[in-house]
């Protein structure tokens, strides 16, 4: 299962309303350490020379300026659940300084959501200075990245909105349906360039209705049976996980020897042998107590003990525990207890793990 290096920096590990909480007047709220303040839940992930975010909710923008970033390969998007996508419009930025549409990489359910809640970026004619995205569909097959794999170079028309640049010169609109913005992503070994097949058209570009995009018909994802790039191929494998967010399908993400879960409640045990030799594990908890579509404390603990990494990092915390100083005491004294193997503390914002 291991592939190339991996560097992850936390850029968020609060919960959907962030720590502290508006108008909460508790101790970890109140707090003057600064692992103890925590945006909405994302990462970013520097792997084999790509840069890659996972999730961009409401504190996005921030994130971005708060760390220096300035280019994406690829966001990947764990759910649909606003604190994880609700900051994706600020892409805009990216797409005029990196002349490049965002490549966003999700489920058949988190895609539809967004042609729901960004109407918008697919009306047709398209408003001039929406985000450019092109939208990749995956499961929980592995998938393959690669550097600026986008159509071509964006450049701003005046009023009218971003265009591609063609190598012989020529100027094209950078989308008139949906077959344009949505491919399903290449599995390991396959060659490249998904097709969406039969995606049903949205009115033509030069129209100037604004009927609503019509319903999307993507297809299911081509299987993907290789588990490794073919010889001499560019680009990394991405492994995803599959678990459930209460009986919300989610997804995390497995970089080499680095995984990556938030907003789970339970694996199931066909998943467990995508995580095997980690040497760094992250995964969600929000509570000592049980809790419908998250880990609990307990819960957590005892998948750091059933998968053993070297590390385990806990993130999407909320005010319910400890500062960090506190919390990090108890922790080690419960891993003690319980015979837990794995070091496990709570990941902080602008933590970096590799």
């Amino acid at each position: 299962m291991k592939g190339g290096r991996a560097r992850l920096t936390f850029l968020g590990t609060g919960t959907s309303q962030g720590v502290p909480i508006i108008g909460c007047k508790c101790e970890v709220c109140r707090s003057a350490d600064e692992r103890d303040k925590r945006f909405r839940a994302s990462v970013f992930v520097e792997y084999d020379g790509l840069n890659i975010l996972v999730d961009a909710g409401p504190d996005f923008r921030m994130q971005m300026l708060r760390h220096g970033i300035s280019h994406l390969d690829a966001i990947l998007l764990t759910h649909n659940h606003k604190d994880h996508t609700g900051g994706l419009d600020d892409v805009r930025s990216l797409n005029y300084i990196d002349r490049r549409a965002a490549e966003i990489y999700c489920e058949r359910n988190v895609l539809e959501d967004l042609i729901r809640e960004y109407p918008y970026v697919f009306k047709f004619p398209k408003y001039p200075g929406a985000p450019e995205w092109r939208l990749h569909v995956i499961d929980e097959r592995p998938f393959v990245l690669r550097k600026d794999s986008s159509a071509g170079e964006l450049e701003w028309v005046h009023d009218i909105g971003y265009h591609y640049r063609l190598p012989d010169g020529r100027l094209v609109p950078t989308a008139r349906c949906l077959d344009d913005r949505i491919e399903i992503a290449e599995s390991p070994g396959a060659s490249s360039g998904g097709s969406t097949a039969s995606l049903r058209e949205a009115p033509p570009l030069a129209s100037r209705s604004e009927a609503p995009v019509p319903p999307l018909n993507v297809p299911r994802v081509a299987v993907a049976t290789p588990s490794r790039l073919a010889p001499g191929d560019s680009g990394v494998t991405v492994i995803p996980i599959r678990g459930l967010h209460d009986k919300l399908p989610v997804l995390g993400f497995r970089f080499g020897d680095i995984a990556y879960i938030t907003d789970m409640s339970s694996i199931p045990d066909s998943e467990f042998p995508k995580l095997e030799g980690l040497k760094h594990l992250t995964l969600n908890t929000v509570s000592y107590n049980k809790h419908h579509s998250h880990f609990s404390l307990g819960e957590t603990l005892r998948l750091a003990g059933r998968i053993r990494p070297e590390h385990t990092w806990l993130t999407h915390l909320s005010h319910s525990f400890p500062v960090h100083e506190r919390f990090c005491e108890n922790l080690a004294r419960m891993c003690a207890e319980q015979g837990i193997h794995s070091t496990v503390r709570p990941a902080y914002d602008g933590l970096t793990i590799e």
